[in-house]
């Protein structure tokens, strides 16, 4: 299950993170970022039916078109390009919570879903921790 990927964010997010099948977390962080903003193609509005599947698709259309004209320049930040691999939730969250702090752009979502699944890991540990004995 994927966090965010580059595309997150109308394609500005900084970080592609996910569960990793082989057990941890894993974030990619970009070497590079676009110099000017992606047009958004709303697909919000198509799904909610207010704008027509044509107008979807030309908009569409116009998104990827501009995706490969604008150009990219280095991101000039602690750890652009590199990969890591967390074994727990909690240091997943620490490592997030920190390039955040250096500059790196990624959905608020990731941070809230992150906090509910360590609620839902402390639920589950309390109810496996053995009954004290009378």
């Amino acid at each position: 299950m994927s966090y965010c990927r580059w595309s997150s964010m109308n394609w500005t997010c900084d970080l592609y993170c996910f569960a990793d099948i082989t057990g941890g977390w894993t974030t990619h962080v970009a070497p590079r970022r676009r110099i000017d903003a992606v047009p958004d193609d709303r697909q919000e509005d198509f799904i909610a039916r207010k704008i027509s599947l044509d107008e979807y698709t030309q908009l569409h259309r116009e998104q990827m078109i501009a995706l490969e004209r604008i150009p990219f320049e280095p991101l000039r930040l602690p750890h652009a390009g590199e990969t890591f691999h967390d074994s727990s939730l909690a240091e997943f969250k620490r490592r997030l919570l920190e390039l955040r702090q250096l500059g790196y752009r990624f959905p608020d979502e990731v941070i809230d879903q992150i906090d509910a699944e360590l609620g839902e890991e402390a639920k589950v540990e309390r109810r496996v921790e053995p009954h004290d004995a009378p």
